[in-house]
């Protein structure tokens, strides 16, 4: 993330059970910003951890199943509210327990009648509504969320996707996480965000099980920021899947892995141009063990890296660009269990002590895991020159 001193400074409100990516995307993608972020639960201290849930759409409602374990960063009970210039509230199942909590309905008061920025996402509108914050108010949320903030006074705005949002005063609603990009980028302007170097074409290499963090934490946190972002895997079309991993460090020797979200491409993998693109994303997770072998693959990363344009890859991504043949006297790092792959290419070795390092060397950047992504996100927005100033 930004170097220098954050400024801007925010509070996440977190619970078990809060969507996976409606806490994480924010979070890591206010970080890359230069955003400073407190993660906070009620009952929690710094250091403990919250459990997250993966909602898909399916049907009339949606599926749940177990996401990462976010970790906090602050303790509730410590927080001065003065500190703060906006308040994030994720979805999920949390705040329907977070909504009965006395000391969260105060906080989220105390942020409205500061008139500072509040951004709600999903179900986090239940937490609105019990604080009495949205009468006469224009908001969304997941719909069946609407009769609960249209007895709560609200002006119910109805999602014609789950990409909705609407900004109304100082109180910023969505619909899902579908809508991340509007949302974020929403918030950062309220926050006095101004946005430049954005107009950029960038391009995600994507495969079945890739790791869920790794995939949508930079591809919506760069769609965030008004650039073109595309999302493209061999043999698949637009409009397609991509099944993902939720890799996680639960105290094993190796991560465990958990079936994530669903990724849908946004382009076809045989009509790409490499050169009507700005930049590579290579995602990490299982994905690059095969798409390793794919020749079409190798030789779409040989173009960019012979370009000189900007490819940034992390964790296993790195096992494509070593059989691209690309690494040889590239300062570069990798999750540890790949540094063979790298060290066998010909690249110099970078050690990912703590795991969240990242490093540029030249047009590339590399990082070791999904808990590096500020660092990773804001050093490739080096390299393409976009930037957030408050």
């Amino acid at each position: 993330m930004a170097n220098t001193k954050p400024q801007k400074t925010v509070l996440l409100l977190c619970g078990d059970y809060m969507e996976d990516y409606e806490v994480m995307v924010p979070f890591q993608a206010l970080l890359a910003y230069g955003v400073a972020v407190d993660a906070v639960c009620p009952g929690k201290k710094a250091g403990d951890i919250c459990r997250t849930a993966i909602h898909i759409p399916l049907g009339q409602s949606y599926s749940e199943s177990r996401g990462h374990n976010f970790t906090l960063n602050a303790t509730f009970d410590e927080i001065e509210i003065s500190k703060y210039d906006g308040l994030v509230i994720p979805g999920g199942r949390a705040p329907e327990y977070l909504a009965m909590d006395l000391s969260v309905v105060d906080t989220v008061k105390k942020f409205s009648n500061s008139q500072k920025p509040i951004a709600s996402i999903c179900h986090g509108q239940l937490i609105l509504a019990a604080a009495d914050v949205v009468k006469g108010r224009k908001c969304t949320a997941f719909a069946p969320v609407g009769p609960t903030l249209i007895a709560a006074g609200a002006s119910w705005v109805e999602p014609e996707t789950n990409k909705a949002c609407v900004i109304d005063g100082n109180i910023i609603t969505g619909a899902t996480y579908e809508g991340h990009p509007e949302f974020i980028r929403l918030f950062v302007k309220a926050l006095g965000g101004i946005i430049t170097g954005a107009d950029k074409r960038i391009l995600f290499l994507c495969g079945d099980f890739m790791e869920d963090y790794e995939v949508t934490v930079p591809f919506q946190s760069l769609q965030a920021l008004e650039c073109h972002v595309d999302a493209v895997c061999p043999k698949k079309k637009a409009g397609e899947t991509c099944p993902t991993a939720v890799h996680d460090f639960e105290g094993d020797q190796t991560y465990s892995e958990k079936p994530g979200h669903l990724f849908t491409l946004t382009a076809n993998f045989e009509d790409i141009d490499a050169s009507s693109y700005d930049a590579l994303v290579i995602p990490g997770g299982r994905a690059p063990e095969y798409l390793a072998l794919d020749r079409t693959v190798i030789a779409l990363v040989k173009k960019f890296m012979e370009s000189r344009k900007p490819v940034a890859s992390i964790c296993h991504g790195q096992q494509i660009l070593a059989a691209a043949d690309v690494l040889k006297g590239k300062k570069c790092t990798a999750y540890p269990a790949v540094k063979l792959n790298v060290v066998l290419s010909g690249a110099i070795w970078l050690e990912p002590n703590p795991i969240d390092r990242c490093f540029t060397d030249g047009n590339l950047v590399t990082g070791a895991a999904w808990p590096g992504h500020p660092e990773f996100i804001s050093q490739l927005m080096a390299l393409l020159g976009i930037k957030v100033s408050f």
